[in-house]
């Protein structure tokens, strides 16, 4: 079988030295051209020596007819998507030497009766292919769906041993659940697999040790014995970045979008809703506060001024400024933030509390900018708390980081778990008078200081908004 590899790195020479030294009994594997960008990469180097083909464009590989098999051994999923599109139909393409080998070992396992040594050796290049030489999270599952073998990624991962693991149901240990996996979100690979007999690819949402979801692209490759199915080779990679990414350049879009449409709408309404407001003033001036007139006026009034609270919120979410940055001191921001509401807060008869850290670093910011964060969350955090509560703000430096903390706390009545990853988003609000913008607009304006906004709230315990900040971030030099 005549192989091409895309990636001259050390996994290609490795690939290189393990054919060449390996007696192989079911096909005979040769490799004939490398590609790689690098020319100086080790396995462009040795298969120059050897005097294979070499090429920086593995486009190369679909002018030539004597190529039988393609291995990516770069790890990037978007170019093994590409060469499996742009392959010819009689060659078969595999990411990370994954299948073929599998299924070498497989049968060499089977042998072990003939001889410890063929035992012996499978297991040794069982143990370095599944722990050396693929990097994605790999687990080797029964049709019971119990695991009967997870390579040293995956385990690191979940933050288990070996024998945490074997024996027990891959959906417990991926998604600690008792069920297998089902329904159109949440497609089982492994069924598809045996119900197909052919390979098989799905998206999961998997948990980490502390509970975090991550998404993961999760190919599943059986092996087979004397024609029947054992087992499936799961082969799972984290692409929780690239989600993130792309949900991050999609809300980007739309806040782009929101921003521009908000701002025509903004001035179009802005005009009429004065003179309303105007002409239901100056006609309440002529009447008596008895007449029912006077009333509806009065509704009038306060719904137009309503209008234009929304219209300025509109305006105040079209024309975010790039920041003004210079050097402050975030105590004093915060200090500043607190006298501005605290009459608000008073009024509603809840407590203001501070805890300050000492030498605080300066922070490279907009003071107007992130003065106008606070302000928001503060009396976000005011509106949300009942008579007698209380929100309590602190600062704090994480030197590991280097990054300054800002927490608003608030003793109120919590966020639904259901709505945490919605209330960033432009126009979600939960509340009567909300319009949904001022979250989004303090989001962006943290962005803009190269910084993240969290959240950390349940129903009846209070919620806690933390700005994370990095200390003199693009500043000439600190104060």
């Amino acid at each position: 079988m005549n192989i091409a590899i895309v990636g001259g790195g050390s996994k290609c020479l490795y690939l290189m030295n393990f054919i060449s030294t390996h007696r192989f009994h079911v096909f005979s594997p040769k490799i004939i051209a490398v590609a790689d960008l690098n020319d100086d990469a080790v396995g462009m180097v040795e298969a120059r020596k050897k005097g294979l083909f070499v090429t920086k464009d593995y486009n190369d590989f679909f002018k030539r007819d004597d190529i039988e098999l393609i291995v990516e051994l770069v790890g990037d999923l978007d170019i093994y998507n590409d060469i499996l599109s742009k392959k010819k139909r009689n060659v078969r393409a595999i990411a990370h030497s994954t299948a073929l080998l599998f299924w070498e070992i497989a049968r060499i396992s089977q042998k072990e009766q003939e001889a410890q040594m063929k035992l012996h050796e499978a297991r040794t290049i069982y143990e370095v292919m599944i722990n050396n030489l693929i990097e994605e999270d790999t687990m080797v599952i029964k049709t019971d769906c119990t695991i009967s073998d997870i390579n040293d990624s995956l385990l690191n991962r979940l933050g288990l041993k070996r024998e945490d693991a074997i024996g027990h149901f891959c959906y417990e240990i991926t998604h600690h659940q008792d069920t297998p996996c089902d329904g159109s979100h949440h497609p089982c690979p492994l069924s598809q697999t045996l119900a197909t007999g052919r390979p098989c690819r799905t998206t999961h949402i998997h948990l980490d040790k502390d509970g975090n979801e991550l998404y993961y692209s999760i190919s599943c490759y059986p092996f087979m014995d004397n024609n029947e199915i054992k087992g499936v080779i799961e082969i799972s990679r984290d692409i929780t970045r690239e989600i993130k990414s792309q949900k991050k350049m999609m809300q980007q879009e739309k806040l782009m979008s929101i921003g521009r449409l908000s701002a025509g709408i903004a001035h179009e309404i802005n005009n009429p809703l004065t003179t309303i407001l105007t002409s239901a003033i100056l006609i309440q001036e002529d009447l008596d506060k008895d007449d029912p007139v006077y009333a509806e006026l009065e509704t009038i009034s306060k719904e137009a001024l309503r209008c234009r609270k929304i219209v300025q919120s509109l305006l105040d979410f079209a024309r975010q400024t790039s920041p003004m940055k210079k050097n402050y001191n975030l105590n004093d921001i915060l200090t500043d933030s607190v006298y501005l509401t605290k009459k608000q807060a008073e009024f509603n008869d809840i407590s203001i509390k501070t805890e300050l850290a000492e030498n605080l670093p300066k922070a490279y910011v907009d003071k107007d900018q992130i003065q106008q964060v606070l302000i928001n969350l503060i009396l976000n955090a005011i509106e949300a708390t009942e008579p007698g509560g209380k929100v309590t703000l602190t600062t704090e430096y994480n030197p590991l980081q280097k990054i300054n903390i800002i927490r608003v706390k608030d003793t109120g009545c919590g966020i639904p778990k259901e709505n945490l990853d919605k209330i960033f988003d432009p126009f979600f609000t939960t509340r009567e008078n909300g319009t949904g913008l001022g979250l989004s607009i303090t989001q962006s304006i943290i962005e803009q200081h190269n910084g993240r906004i969290e959240v950390d709230s349940a129903p009846g315990k209070g919620a806690c908004f933390s700005i994370l900040l990095p200390v003199n971030f693009g500043a000439p030099h600190a104060e």
